[in-house]
């Protein structure tokens, strides 16, 4: 099922597709879904600016090899409230000048819901890229997120049974279509380059599965400091070798909470800098086990094959649960501690099995439903 290329002339107004990005995990989402648009639609890319530093965005736009943005807004960080709002100003002003036929957004950041509602309001239609995830969890930002931009969106692009049944459940009035998960096909493409050309374990002095890679960044870990120094003292007491990439939010809370030192110090931790896409995946490759709270990282993982603890209550992955391939920690020392020493998966991983690529599906759909 394939588009017919557009035209130079047919390349506007409903043959323009705009993206809005604004995080990690959006940068990820949209490369390969760039690369299927391009010769269909002009493609128009915004990024809100959600994530900023060099390491959390423009790392990834080289890395994946993403055109530099068209527009680049700005937003920064703040109060979600106030992020999103921001967002959906200066993003309305993009839409009315550039006019596009569908705004794709990709998951579940303020960026995703932004730019569905901007496009909502001027009767735009959305593509959401990764619909009908549900942690069922409304205290998350990211719930909300995905809930909201998924009753507003005319496209709603499934990447797995689970997630159609959530979309049907909630009679979500948008066209849904399972189309197979973008970050699989990311994934499969960028492991054979990241084994060739990224150097991380040489470059850390690191074993293949001998070291456990970790990350920290959801709200609701890095802004209660119970749950923070529990997480640490789970970190500290393992005795294992532990990469832990630290995102700028989790850094600052760290400071904030007197643990900062009590990490840097610890001879079993690696602190770094948030990591490149390519060396990122390479470690999780590579890892005995992935400790996180990141969504996307989950997947990731189970992708690979890499066990996972996850320091959560829920997930949206629910997959990963039921394959046996990841566990729920919460915030609790003893159980991380437990898993990151005994968790063993007791499921065999189902690989995700597709004739054509889930980017080549969500353009295809797009094609023809904008002739």
């Amino acid at each position: 099922m394939k588009a017919k290329p557009a035209s130079n002339d047919a390349a506007r107004g409903s043959k323009k597709a705009l993206s809005v990005v604004g995080a990690r995990p959006n940068f990820i989402k949209l490369a390969p879904v760039h690369r299927s648009l391009v010769g269909f639609f002009r493609h128009v890319i915004v990024h809100t600016g959600q994530h900023y530093d060099y390491e959390m965005s423009k790392v990834f736009f080289q890395g994946l090899r993403l055109p530099d943005p068209d527009y680049y807004l700005g937003v920064r960080s703040s109060r979600h409230g106030q992020q999103t709002g921001e967002m959906v100003i200066k993003l309305e002003r993009v839409l009315l000048r550039e006019k596009p036929g569908v705004v794709l957004v990709y998951g579940d950041v303020n960026s995703t819901l932004a730019g569905a509602l901007a496009a909502a309001k001027l009767r735009i239609p959305v593509a959401h890229v990764e619909a009908g995830l549900r942690s069922f969890d409304m205290r998350m930002p990211e719930e909300v997120n995905r809930v909201v931009t998924d009753h507003i969106s005319e496209y709603l692009f499934a990447p797995s049974q689970a997630a159609v049944e959530n979309l049907r459940r909630e009679h979500c009035p948008g066209r849904i279509s399972l189309t197979g998960d973008v970050m699989d096909e990311i994934l499969r493409e960028s492991i054979v380059v990241a084994e060739k050309e990224s150097h991380v374990l040489q470059r850390l002095g690191l074993v293949s599965g001998g070291f456990i890679l970790a990350t920290v960044h959801r709200a609701e870990n890095t802004e209660d400091s119970t749950r923070l120094h529990n997480i640490v003292r789970a970190m500290t007491a393992v005795g294992k070798k532990t990469v832990f990439p630290a995102h700028p939010r989790t850094t600052k809370a760290l400071k904030n909470c007197g643990l900062y030192a009590r990490v840097a110090s610890c001879r079993d931790i690696a602190m770094t800098k948030p990591l490149g896409y390519f060396d990122f995946i390479k470690l999780e490759k590579h890892a005995e086990k992935i400790l996180t709270d990141s969504g996307g990282v989950q997947r990731e993982a189970y992708l690979l094959g890499v066990p996972c603890i996850t320091l959560r209550e829920n997930t949206e992955w629910v997959e990963t649960l039921r394959a046996g391939w990841n566990t729920l920690v919460g915030a609790d020392v003893k159980k991380t501690v437990w898993a990151l020493k005994n968790f063993k998966p007791q499921g065999r991983r189902r690989q995700a099995q597709w004739n054509v690529k889930p980017s080549e599906k969500m353009v295809a759909i797009l094609g023809s439903a904008l002739n």
